[in-house]
C-alpha cells in the first residue's frame, strides 16, 4: 500500500524558499538596525583592557636595562607594552616606583605534598614567584600523567610542573638493590622515562648522592638521559657528591649531559666541608669550558650557606641505606656494621655536611617527635648523657635514624663560594623549598625567603649582581632552561605572570632561627592574568595551572 505524502514536506537544503512579505522584511530589518546598536553600545561600554600597570620600571627579564613603561593585560596574556598606555582598563594600578618584572620561575622545588596542602603556596607568591618545577634530585611521582591530572583538578594559586626522577624510576623497577640492571629492566627503565615525557614531564632529574641514584653507574643515567632528550627534555642533577668529590661530580654531570645528547645543568651548586672550600673555581672552570666545547651547561644556587635534607641521607654511608629502613635497622643492630658506619658518620660530620662541629647539624623536622626541632645534633648528644665529641655525636646521629629520621639543616658552606657562583652568568635562582606548613617545625629559610633574598642582599645591599641579571636568573633563564616559550619575559603575547615591587623593600625575613616569615616588598603578584596579591594582600584567586613540556 502507497505511504501517504507528509502534509508538511520538509524542504531539502538549497532549496528556493517563498518570499517574505513587505511587513516581514520591515520587521528583520529593526531587528538587525537594533542588535547593531546594542552590539556597538556593548563595545563602546567594554574597557580594552582588563588590568594596565602603569608608571613601572620594568625589568623584562631579559637581562637588557630597565625602563619606564605601562604594562596591559586582556584575560590571561600580555597585549600591550608600551611607553605610555592611556586606553581605559577594568583595573588600573599606579606601579610608580616600583619595579615590574616577570613572575618568577622556581626550577627546583619540593612543593609536591605541599601543594595539596596549601595551594595558596603563600610563602612563594610574597617572594614574587609564580611558577614552580617539582620532581627534583631524582625524585618524582609516578606515573606522570595521574599526578598533573590531579594537579589540573586542584584549585592553586602557583603554575607547576614536574621533572620525571630517575631514582623512582629505578626503584619501581629494581628496588633499593645495589646492582646493575638487567637489559630488560633497562629498557623497562627507559619506557618509564619516555612515558613520563611523553605525559609532560619537562626532563630527567636525578640524585645520584641519594639510594637508589647512587647505585646508578653513569653509563645507566646516560641512557635515561637520552629517553629523555628524544622528547626535548633537560638533564638536572643533584650530583653525586658536593664535597671532596664535587669537581668529579660536576665531570660527570657535563658528560651525561654531552653523551646523552641533551642540556645539562648542576643543581643547587654548592661546595660542602671546610677542606674543599673554594673549589668553586675549579667546578665554574669546567662549565666555562663544556660550554666553549658546545655542551650546553648551567647551573641553579639558593643563596644560603647551610644545606637541608634528612639526616639519615647526609650522615649514613650509601652502603648502609641499601633496602631501606628495615635493612638499615638491622645494620645498626650489627655491631660490626655500626662500627664500620659510625666511623663514617664521624667523617661525614668533620669533613662534609657536618662542617667540622656538630653543633652545625640542625633538625628541622622529626615528625616523631616534634619537640626536637631546633636543636642541634651538639644538643641531642647532651640529651642523650654524652659529652660533644665526633663520635658521640655521631652515636646520636645513629640514634635519630633509629628513632624515625629527622630532616636537618647543614652549615656547611662558605660564602665566598655562594658569590662566585651567583655571579656565574650560567647560573640561576632555585629554592630547594618547598610550600610548608605555616608555623609547623623548623624548616630552612629558603622556603620563604630565597627569591627575596637575592634582591636584597646580593642585588641592594652587596651589589654583586645587578637587578637586571638577577630578574633574568629568576625568570627568562629559566623558562628558557624549561622551554617554556610564553612565560618568563614582559613582552606581548607573553602569559601575564608578574610581581610588582619595591626594590627598596623587598627583603627576606626568614632566619635560621625563626623560619616561618614571608618575605616583604611584593606589594602585586599576577598569575596567568589575575591579581593573586594585591597592596600585599593575598588574595582567594586560584588561577594557577599544571603545566605540560610541549604544550
Amino acid at each position: 500500500m502507497r505511504a501517504r505524502a507528509s502534509r508538511h514536506p520538509v524542504r531539502a537544503f538549497g532549496a528556493a524558499t517563498p518570499p517574505l512579505r513587505e511587513g516581514e522584511c520591515v520587521v528583520l530589518i529593526i531587528v538587525a538596525f537594533l542588535a547593531i546598536g546594542l552590539l556597538g553600545s556593548a563595545a563602546a561600554q567594554s574597557p580594552p583592557y582588563d588590568l594596565v600597570l602603569r608608571n613601572g620600571r620594568i625589568v623584562d627579564g631579559s637581562g637588557s636595562p630597565w625602563y619606564r613603561g605601562d604594562v596591559a593585560i586582556r584575560g590571561d596574556t600580555i597585549v600591550r607594552v608600551a611607553p605610555s598606555v592611556t586606553d581605559a582598563a577594568t583595573r588600573i594600578i599606579d606601579a610608580a616606583g616600583q619595579v615590574v618584572t616577570p613572575g618568577f620561575i622556581d626550577i627546583h622545588s619540593h612543593a609536591r605534598e605541599g601543594i595539596f596542602d596549601s595551594p595558596a603556596a603563600e610563602n612563594y607568591i610574597r617572594q614574587g614567584v609564580t611558577t614552580i618545577i617539582e620532581g627534583p634530585d631524582g625524585s618524582s611521582p609516578l606515573p606522570i600523567a595521574e599526578f598533573l591530572a590531579k594537579l589540573d583538578a586542584l584549585p592553586k594559586t602557583v603554575n607547576i610542573g614536574t621533572m620525571v626522577g630517575q631514582g623512582s624510576v629505578r626503584a619501581a623497577v629494581i628496588g633499593l638493590a645495589d646492582r646493575k640492571p638487567t637489559a630488560g629492566e633497562l629498557d623497562k627503565m627507559r619506557a618509564l622515562v619516555e612515558q613520563g615525557m611523553k605525559d609532560g614531564a619537562f626532563g630527567l632529574s636525578s640524585g645520584l648522592f641519594y639510594v637508589p641514584g647512587s647505585f646508578t653507574s653513569t653509563d645507566e643515567v646516560i641512557e635515561m638521559a637520552k629517553a629523555a632528550a628524544r622528547y626535548g627534555g633537560i638533564y638536572i642533577s643533584h650530583m653525586r657528591d658536593e664535597a671532596s668529590k664535587v669537581v668529579d661530580s660536576v665531570k660527570e654531570t657535563i658528560a651525561i649531559g654531552e653523551r646523552g645528547g641533551l642540556p645539562t645543568q648542576v643543581t643547587h651548586h654548592k661546595i660542602i666541608g671546610t677542606g674543599n672550600w673554594g673549589k668553586s673555581v675549579d667546578t665554574l672552570q669546567l662549565v666555562d669550558d663544556a660550554r666553549k666545547r658546545g655542551i650546553d651547561a648551567t647551573i641553579d644556587q639558593y643563596p644560603y650557606t647551610a644545606s637541608s635534607t634528612s639526616v639519615g641521607a647526609a650522615l649514613l654511608p650509601a652502603w648502609a641505606q641499601e633496602g631501606g629502613r628495615e635493612k638499615i635497622l638491622a645494620r645498626l643492630k650489627d655491631p660490626g656494621l655500626r662500627a664500620d658506619i659510625k666511623a663514617e658518620m664521624v667523617r661525614a660530620i668533620q669533613n662534609e655536611r657536618g662542617g667540622g662541629d656538630p653543633k652545625n647539624v640542625v633538625l628541622a623536622r622529626c615528625e616523631w617527635d616534634e619537640s626536637l626541632s631546633g636543636k642541634n645534633l651538639a644538643d641531642v648528644t647532651r640529651m642523650r648523657g654524652m659529652d660533644v665529641t665526633l663520635p658521640n655525636a655521631a652515636e646520636a646521629a645513629m640514634w635519630i635514624v633509629e628513632q624515625g629520621n629527622c630532616s636537618g639543616i647543614f652549615h656547611a658552606m662558605a660564602e665566598e663560594d655562594l658569590r662566585r657562583i651567583l655571579r656565574h652568568p650560567a647560573t640561576m635562582i632555585a629554592s630547594d623549598g618547598g610550600i610548608p606548613l605555616f608555623g609547623r617545625a623548623n624548616p630552612h629559610p629558603r622556603n620563604y625567603g630565597t627569591f627575596a633574598r637575592v634582591l636584597a642582599v646580593y642585588v641592594r645591599d652587596l651589589k654583586i649582581i645587578t637587578l637586571e641579571d638577577a630578574v633574568r636568573k629568576m625568570s627568562s633563564f629559566p623558562a628558557q632552561r624549561l622551554g617554556l616559550a610564553d612565560r618568563g619575559l614582559i613582552r606581548p603575547g607573553m602569559k601575564a605572570d608578574i610581581a610588582v615591587f619595591d626594590s627598596a623593600l623587598v627583603r627576606d625575613a626568614a632566619t635560621f632561627e625563626r623560619p616561618h616569615q614571608y618575605a616583604q616588598g611584593m606589594s602585586t603578584v599576577i598569575v596567568n592574568g589575575r591579581i593573586v596579591l594585591d597592596g600585599g594582600s593575598m588574595l582567594p584567586a586560584r588561577p594557577g595551572r599544571a603545566l605540560y613540556h610541549g604544550r
